[in-house]
C-alpha cells in the first residue's frame, strides 16, 4: 500500500542531504512518458536511496516491475528500507554491485531503461540498455546537460571528464540511425531515445 507521508520523508531527507534525486519538472515528464508508454519492466542503473525507482512504482500499474541498481552499499541499504516504508518493494529490485559489471549478466526485456549514474560510464550503459531494450523501447538518460556545460565551450578541470563522456554519449544517441532522440532542457537535461532495431 503507497505511503505518500514516508515518499514526502524519503525526498525530503535527500534534499537535505544532498543526495542527487531526480528532479521535479524531469520527474513531470518521465510521469508522462510512464503513463502513455505503459511500462511492465524498468531498468534503473542508479538507485541512490530508491526515490526514482519508488516514483516509477507509483506510476505505473500494479503488474510493472523495476530493476534497478547500485554500487555504493550504504545508500542501498537506506534504498531497501525506503521502498519498504513507501510501500512498493513487492515491484523493486535492488541489485547492489558495479552496473558495468552487472548488466551484461540480465537478460530480461526492458519496456525502458533509465540511465543516471556514473557520467564516464553513460556510452556503456547505453550499449547495453540497446541490447536489453524490447524494439521500440525508450531509453532515459538524466543530467545528460549537467549544469549546461555539455552545450557550451566548458573546459574546466574539475568536471572536463564528465562533460567529455557527455558529450560522446549525445554524438551516439543523435547520429546513431537506429536511434531517435530527443532532449529537453528541463531539470540538469533529460534525453529520451526510441530503439528501432
Amino acid at each position: 500500500m503507497f505511503n505518500q507521508e514516508e515518499f514526502e520523508i524519503v525526498k525530503k531527507r535527500a534534499l537535505e542531504n544532498h543526495i542527487p534525486i531526480i528532479m521535479d519538472d524531469t520527474l513531470e515528464k518521465i510521469k508522462e512518458i510512464l503513463k502513455k508508454e505503459n511500462p511492465i519492466r524498468i531498468l534503473e542503473i542508479g538507485t541512490a536511496v530508491g526515490y526514482s525507482a519508488s516514483c516509477f512504482a507509483i506510476y505505473t500499474n500494479e503488474n510493472c516491475i523495476i530493476d534497478t541498481i547500485e554500487l555504493d552499499e550504504e545508500r542501498v541499504k537506506e534504498a531497501i528500507i525506503n521502498v519498504k516504508k513507501i510501500g512498493v518493494d513487492n515491484r523493486i529490485n535492488i541489485m547492489i554491485g558495479n552496473a558495468v559489471e552487472i548488466l551484461p549478466t540480465l537478460d530480461n526485456e526492458y519496456d525502458i531503461v533509465f540511465i543516471d549514474a556514473a557520467k564516464s560510464k553513460y556510452s556503456i550503459f547505453l550499449e547495453e540498455g540497446i541490447r536489453l531494450i524490447k524494439n521500440g523501447g525508450l531509453i532515459l538518460a538524466d543530467n545528460v546537460l549537467y549544469k549546461g556545460y555539455v552545450m557550451s565551450d566548458y573546459n574546466k578541470h574539475k568536471q572536463r571528464t564528465a562533460v567529455r563522456h557527455l558529450r560522446e554519449y549525445i554524438k551516439e544517441i543523435t547520429e546513431n540511425p537506429s536511434l531517435e532522440t530527443e532532449i529537453l532542457e528541463i531539470g540538469d537535461g533529460l534525453s529520451i531515445t526510441r530503439v528501432n532495431k
